[in-house]
């Protein structure tokens, strides 16, 4: 672990004991004005490491920008031991505009990375930020959501079998992670690899701000801040059930065999029973019919908000729950503790499946 003496570009660093707010050039645009990302960066008092948390790498990802703001306003430098290096908005061209891609070239920062000084605009946009920020950090937490109308619960993606990637998973503290190397071009796989590990963080959906989500990556910030000491006087959270998954015969994608218009079945939590009708579709004449239903006991991580679909879309995902998380989910139902995952179906959409991945 690297002390808080990490050097970060001049421009926005800050002495031990002091927090700094200020704005970044990462570009220009066409009149040749500056494109700058705001930083946060806190200070501890203490020497301890240094953590990375960024948002809106897609620029219509705002749950994780209300998350860094929520963290930054909530502790002082002389709370913590280490830094805190804070990115508010990654993508700012795609943030200006709304919408998931850089404009103009559409063009996609988290397959951008490590970038190039020489690339083009995106990419010398995710090169400034790696190199000035990233590689500074000893891990990093990325913050996503879904986009295009569809939206994702609440969980982590990882490479598990990167051992300080695990730690820093379980720090964290959701209950679904699903674990795996990442594409390639991604921050988190880029990082890992670089010795900085890094997870992706999928919280709900574009376009707005879900409480319950932020409440819960906010903690899951704090966790992480006490596993590696830079809250020596907090505990280390745990989510009361977890599961992992990489393999096909632990999650499954159930798709559309005609094509219709589709009723959802499921709700209002993502739970489902083997044998459970997750939705029903039906052609314009309702004379040919579908039943999609549960091929076991699991969770649906994603699912449809479009009610119509061609053959071989995708309708939902669905995640394998053993015995013991399933009682423990249901417990946490009955108490009330399991609403930050309660999400209609009326608010999912079908797109492809690896079109979430960070």
């Amino acid at each position: 672990m690297s002390s808080n003496g990490t050097r970060l570009p001049a421009e926005v660093d800050a002495a031990p004991g002091e927090k700094r707010q200020t704005r970044y050039e990462i570009g220009e645009t066409y009149l040749g004005d500056p494109v700058a990302i705001p930083v946060t960066v806190m200070n501890g008092a203490a020497p301890g490491p240094t953590i990375c948390l960024t948002a809106a790498i897609h620029g219509d990802e705002l749950n994780g920008v209300k998350v860094i703001q929520e963290v930054v306003d909530q502790y002082d430098p002389a709370d913590i031991h280490g830094r805190m290096v804070c990115l508010h908005v990654c993508n700012v061209p795609a943030y200006e505009a709304q919408q998931r891609y850089t404009p103009i070239y559409d063009q996609d920062m988290n397959r951008s990375f490590p970038g190039s000084s020489r690339g083009q605009p995106t990419s010398r946009m995710a090169n400034t930020i790696y190199n000035g920020f990233i590689r500074h950090a000893d891990m990093c937490l990325d913050f996503h959501t879904s986009t295009r109308h569809r939206t994702t619960i609440y969980h982590v993606r990882a490479d598990l079998q990167d051992s300080a990637v695990n730690r820093l998973t379980r720090a964290f503290g959701t209950s679904v992670v699903l674990d795996g190397e990442g594409e390639a071009g991604t921050l988190r796989t880029v990082a890992t690899a670089d010795g900085t590990p890094t997870i992706t963080v999928e919280m709900g959906r574009g376009h707005c701000f879900q409480p319950d989500l932020i409440e819960k990556a906010s903690e899951g910030v704090e966790s992480v801040l006490a596993e590696y000491g830079m809250l020596p006087d907090h505990p280390v959270h745990w989510p009361g059930w977890y599961t992992t998954t990489d393999a096909d015969t632990t999650k499954r994608w159930l798709r559309a065999d005609i094509g219709g218009l589709v009723e959802m079945h499921w709700g209002p939590y993502p739970l489902v029973r083997s044998g459970d009708t997750i939705c029903r579709i039906t052609n314009h004449f309702g004379t040919e019919e579908q039943l999609i239903e549960a091929p076991f006991d699991g969770l649906i991580v994603g699912s449809l908000e479009n009610p119509v679909v061609a053959p071989g879309h995708p309708v939902c995902h669905l995640l394998r729950l053993d015995a013991a998380n399933l009682d423990e989910i249901q417990r946490e139902i009955a108490r009330g503790e399991f609403d930050g995952y309660q999400i209609s179906p009326a608010v999912w959409h079908a797109d492809t499946p690896d079109a979430s991945e960070s």
